[in-house]
């Protein structure tokens, strides 16, 4: 066989490999060929196929590279791998990857007599536009052409990076389709040998909705974010038209600077908070339908299912709210207008002859407000990071109950406490306007004290004890009967479980 180890200078960023030449120097294993190693043959030299090579020999795979310029690509490979020409890379491996575009599977078609037998698995993806347009898949497209194949579709959802960087950096799983067991077994198996893990997803008929899953962008975190933002302008309209349209028309005060800065900062906590009771809500919500009807083993509705599924994603963007509201209130004290408010207040005291004006109430107030804020974003942050699936892992049940259950509903206790001594008592004081306007603070009180009230009847102990028993099994209304032997004093006895 000939291969070509050299490769001609390149000109220009677009030649240069995805693959530095100090992984191949770092990595002993990617410069020798094992022995008696299992062959794998690739089509392909793209980014991909580089990456793929450099996987599979480091796993201990012999590798083939078709290329239709192998003298020009041959130094983006690995020593170890052999980079030759199509037909003679197709010849000797059973299992051919390939790693090119759907509009270029018609030149292989002059190998259809060297690939009779072969397994081909289809690594591609299409763009969002090709998937709508196309009817069949791109491994069903690839099977149509090559009839005396078996045709496997698995590592699309793969990036190349997480091939060079291994499956610790990036998602183990790797969605394997195919019509025959036995092709998709041996694939599984070179995924398992790379670090991965093979999921079978079925016949190739579902390899569309496999090439579907890298075309999608957060789709966990499509709902939580339009929530967020539909809080976002609810509040933020709100806040603008008491705190700067209002003031405008009653009084005639432009106050519509701090639509950029200030009325922002006001927003941000309301949706934080309310984000944050949401992530409980649904909880509470679930404890009442298993109280009302008596067991556990009856679904729950699919909006509140759906719900429950997307509390992690709401409360990291409660999170993500209460962190900018952290920064903006930092940073008020920077803005111009603060420091024209502070000479103001300057000149109207010694305006009005008074050396003092320490209000001992406010100076408590702001102390306590602050120091709630810190320790509520505080534990919100542990909340975040517990979340994250490295951290996660690491943790047991109940580890990662206590943090993620009895944390959170005290963040959400803080909180409350946080926002009530923000209002203390303003929300009594007369308006001074025609039309009273409640402070944002004191609707968005509504549903945290709705979750805080309903964990806190959970706690009695009828409810506590008759939710214990239901998600310990017992059904009301249900009876087990024990039948017990003839000697035994009583025939029978039935015992509720």
């Amino acid at each position: 066989m000939t291969t070509y180890n050299t490769a001609e200078s390149m000109s220009g960023d677009m030649d240069k490999p995805l693959i530095s030449g100090q992984l191949f120097e770092s990595n002993p294993n990617l410069t020798e060929i094992p022995s008696q190693a299992q062959t794998v043959g690739i089509l392909g030299s793209g980014d991909f196929a580089r990456s793929l090579a450099t996987r599979l020999v480091g796993s201990g795979f012999g590798v083939v590279v078709g290329s239709r310029n192998p003298k020009r690509t041959a130094g983006w490979f690995p020593a170890a791998a052999q980079v030759t020409i199509q037909a003679e890379a197709v010849s000797t491996p059973e299992i051919i990857f390939v790693a090119m575009y759907r509009e270029h599977y018609s030149t292989l078609c002059s190998l259809s007599d060297l690939l009779v037998g072969k397994i081909l698995v289809d690594v591609s993806n299409s763009t969002e536009q090709e998937h709508l347009q196309q009817r069949e898949s791109n491994a069903e497209h690839l099977a149509s052409l090559f009839p005396t194949c078996t045709v496997v579709k698995a590592f699309n959802v793969i990036s190349a990076w997480t091939l060079q960087a291994g499956p610790r950096d990036g998602n183990k799983q790797v969605l394997i389709s195919g019509d025959q067991q036995e092709a998709k077994h041996k694939v599984s198996e070179i995924a398992r040998a790379m670090g991965f893990s093979p999921v079978d997803m079925g016949s190739l008929a579902s390899a569309r909705e496999i090439e579907a899953v890298p075309l999608r962008l957060l789709p966990e975190w499509k709902i939580p974010t339009i929530l967020a933002l539909g809080l976002f302008i609810c509040f933020y309209t709100y806040n603008f038209i008491r705190d700067v349209l209002h003031p405008y028309i009653q009084e005639h005060k432009n106050r519509f600077y701090k639509l950029p800065v200030s009325v922002v900062n006001t927003t941000l906590p309301c949706v934080a908070y309310v984000m944050l009771s949401l992530v409980y809500l649904p909880g509470v919500l679930a404890t009442i339908l298993q109280l009302h009807r008596g067991t556990k083993y009856r679904r729950f509705p699919d909006w509140l299912d759906h719900w429950l599924q997307h509390r992690k994603q709401i409360g990291l963007i409660s999170f993500f709210c209460a962190s900018l509201h952290a920064v903006y209130s930092f940073c008020l004290p920077l803005r111009r207008s603060h420091r024209y408010q502070i000479i103001n207040d300057a000149v109207k005291q010694v305006l009005a002859n008074k050396s003092n004006i320490w209000n001992e109430e406010e100076v408590w107030r702001l102390e306590i407000y602050v120091s709630l804020g810190i320790l509520a974003l505080g534990i919100l942050s542990l909340l975040a990071i517990t979340s994250l699936p490295s951290i996660s892992n690491s943790l047991n049940w109940r580890e990662f109950s206590f943090v993620q259950s009895t944390l959170g509903f005290l963040a959400l206790v803080v909180t409350t406490f946080h926002t009530l001594t923000y209002g203390w008592t303003r929300a009594f004081e007369e308006s001074r306007y025609k039309f009273y306007l409640p402070p944002t603070f004191t609707l968005t009180l509504l549903v945290p004290c709705v979750v805080i009230l309903a964990k806190g009847l959970f706690l009695l102990p009828c409810l506590r004890r008759r939710l214990a028993r239901i998600r310990r099994g017992w059904e009301k209304e249900t009876t087990v009967k024990f039948v017990l032997p003839t000697d035994y004093p009583h025939t029978e006895k039935t015992s509720h479980v």
